[in-house]
């Protein structure tokens, strides 16, 4: 009996790994986050699964779930949105299976992060600028370091993704503005992936309003930094004198 943490990608069907889908097409057991996780996931999961989605469950429910699948001897399929190594709370589940002597495994996904840079046709790292993504996220029920400030990761002037802090979009622009400037390029990635998916282009001077009126709160991905607009720069990759070694 094994429990598999599933990185569902972003929202697509069709961005889950084919090891991911391969493990999902074989276990009993299936816990997905419900509002995140495409139902269409659900289609290669065997036909008598059972289903249990995550959204009302506690640490205490899910323990109980994976208490009767190790008792039975069968597979667990944990989906998560994204990659479960971002955001996804998978090590607490990973120490609860610990605690019950189960065996447990991360299966990687798509991250929005990347999605969106694919959807918008950006790279975060560019030549003769930035060579840097930060991940991060706004305070909340979370609490994040004092090292960690917007404020003080702007100072890098690197690429930001900002996760799970659409709803206090005032908050970051208030928190960038300090440290730069009113036209910094930001795009809002809104369900990256789905077939509602939207792009908020702005920048640092009108972005909250753009958010404000189109009504966006949740689900959505704040990138941020000139990375995101075309530099017209050439790489080192590609010229003449460049070790072919790393092409």
């Amino acid at each position: 009996m094994k429990v598999y943490f599933i990185g569902a990608g972003p929202g697509s069907a069709d961005l889950i790994t084919i090891r991911g889908r391969e493990i999902l097409s074989r276990c009993p057991v299936v816990i997905y986050a419900g509002s995140l996780v495409s139902p269409e996931h659900l289609e290669f999961a065997p036909d008598q699964a059972e289903k249990h989605v995550s959204a009302s469950l506690t640490l205490e429910d899910i323990r109980s779930i994976l208490i009767s699948a190790r008792d039975r001897n069968v597979d667990v399929a944990r989906l998560h949105t994204g990659d479960p190594s971002l955001y996804g709370a998978v090590r607490e589940q990973g120490e609860l299976c610990d605690e019950l002597g189960i065996e447990w495994e991360i299966v990687p996904g798509v991250s929005s992060a990347f999605a969106a840079a694919a959807r918008l046709g950006i790279e975060y790292t560019v030549p003769d600028g930035t060579q840097t993504l930060i991940f991060t996220r706004m305070e909340g029920r979370t609490t994040v370091p004092l090292s960690e400030n917007l404020a003080l990761l702007a100072e890098h002037r690197s690429s930001l993704a900002i996760f799970l802090s659409v709803q206090d979009i005032d908050k970051v622009a208030e928190q960038l503005l300090k440290v730069l400037p009113s036209s910094t390029p930001v795009v809002v990635a809104v369900r990256v992936s789905w077939p509602d998916e939207k792009f908020i282009h702005g920048n640092l001077n009108d972005i909250v309003e753009k958010v404000r009126n189109a009504g966006v709160t949740r689900t959505a991905l704040i990138l941020v930094g000139e990375a995101i607009q075309s530099s017209g720069r050439r790489s080192r990759l590609y010229h003449g004198d460049f070790s072919h070694g790393y092409r």
